[in-house]
């Protein structure tokens, strides 16, 4: 292999390789269901808030069964969970594309479908976040996630520009089928691996389980913080996910200019994720919550203006802060968590960081038909400002330093 970059030397692991290509793959379906769903909703009639509720029985059953996907994969093999899980996201994706290309899709159809793949999604996030250090030593792990964050972001560039092409050239149906089709590419990928032997914990009970991750995560302040704030912080969020396709349905131009502006999130991603390979910031987390400020700004830009390119620079603006501040976030997790509970801990992040996710969606339909779009748009990019400061209020927040090590590791990473 070619002399590669200190940053990137990650990528001679052919495990890493694969586990690259199955997530960055995944995500790029997984951005074209979020433009080719919403669009769907409102090419069958759908009203705003039938967007939202849709788009929030996606997420709801995936921060639900977070937690016992969590357990689930400290307990098995979490590959095995993982591509068990994207073969149920490719029956789910294929149904939803069935009905919407027959024309014969309902919203209540839409919104089930989509619970079933948001479930299944539950059960891969904990998982895969668990089965990086499996295949990459504990001093790749900043690089990796950044990697990997990287094909994320070529997802979230491709994904909308793709969606929103075809949903104006052939429908919405076709974009999701697309998107199963990335679960099968995915689920093969994880097939390939060839793991190390992982000592699994002894015999307990699952909720057993489930009460040894919850006393893990809560004896770490810094880690419950973390997540409550991200919980709230995609309450918020909400309004940009739910109102967005209505603002750019009624002002913008349609699906197009939105997947655009969504892809533009996608290029700062990148960017943002390819300075992440060498980030090594002192205080992690404080990094995490300034790099939060950036990733909130297409909230008071949306509100503030219709001007396409401004939101385009907004958006990009969030996609660097975004991949900035997850990338060390999750390495901040695989070092200081024990790799034995590593999956759970991640559950009760996965869960509390979406378990208001859905409920944002869900009311600020409700809510901009009482105040007004713009006016809900400003009202939650203040609260998402005003969460950021209350997080780095938190003393163990701001003490957090950067450590090289892991607390636990899983030995045998081979290089080819």
């Amino acid at each position: 292999m070619a002399k590669l970059p200190e940053s990137l030397h990650v990528l001679r692991r052919r495990d890493f390789r694969l586990l690259f290509t199955a997530q960055s793959v995944s995500v790029l379906g997984d951005r074209m269901v979020t433009v080719a769903l919403a669009f769907a909703v409102l090419q069958i009639g759908g009203s705003p808030s039938a967007v939202g509720i849709v788009l929030a029985a996606r997420i709801f059953p995936s921060a639900g069964c977070a937690l016992i996907g969590g357990a689930v994969a400290d307990r098995v093999s979490r590959r095995a969970v993982m591509v068990a899980a994207d073969l149920v996201r490719v029956a789910s994706q294929g149904a939803m594309a069935a009905l919407l290309i027959g024309d014969v899709a309902q919203v209540w159809t839409l919104a089930l479908l989509a619970g079933v793949g948001g479930a299944a999604s539950g059960f891969f996030g904990p998982a895969s976040i668990g089965l990086i250090p499996e295949v990459v030593p504990p001093a790749e792990l900043q690089p990796a996630n950044a990697l990997r964050s990287s094909g994320s972001s070529a997802g979230e560039i491709l994904g909308p520009l793709l969606a929103g092409l075809l949903v104006a050239g052939a429908g919405a149906g076709w974009a999701i089928a697309a998107d199963a089709v990335t679960f099968a590419v995915s689920a093969a990928c994880l097939l390939m691996l060839r793991l190390p032997r992982r000592a699994m914990p002894r015999s307990s009970s699952f909720l057993g389980d489930l009460r040894d991750g919850w006393a893990v995560f809560s004896s770490r302040t810094w880690v419950w913080a973390c997540v409550a704030y991200f919980a709230v912080a995609n309450l918020f969020w909400g309004a940009w996910s739910a109102l967005g396709p209505v603002v750019a349905d009624r002002d913008l131009g349609g699906a197009a200019v939105w997947g655009t502006i969504l892809a533009s999130v996608g290029v700062g991603a990148l960017a943002g994720s390819l300075l992440a390979t060498r980030a090594r910031p002192v205080r992690p987390l404080v990094f995490v919550g300034l790099s939060e400020a950036l990733f909130a700004l297409p909230l008071g830009f949306l509100a503030a203006t219709s001007v396409v390119s401004l939101l385009i620079l907004a958006a990009f603006l969030s996609g660097v802060g975004l991949m900035l501040g997850m990338s060390v976030w999750e390495s901040t997790l695989q070092r200081q968590v024990p790799a034995s509970s590593l999956s759970r801990v991640s559950s009760y992040d996965w869960f509390g960081s979406f378990v208001f996710y859905p409920v944002g969606l869900a009311v600020w339909g409700p809510l901009s038909g009482a105040i007004g779009i713009h006016t809900s748009l400003w009202v939650a990019f203040g609260l998402f400002i005003a969460s950021i400061v209350a997080l780095l209020a938190v003393p163990a927040v701001r003490r957090l330093t950067w450590s090289p090590r892991t607390v636990a590791t899983v030995s045998g990473y081979p290089d080819k």
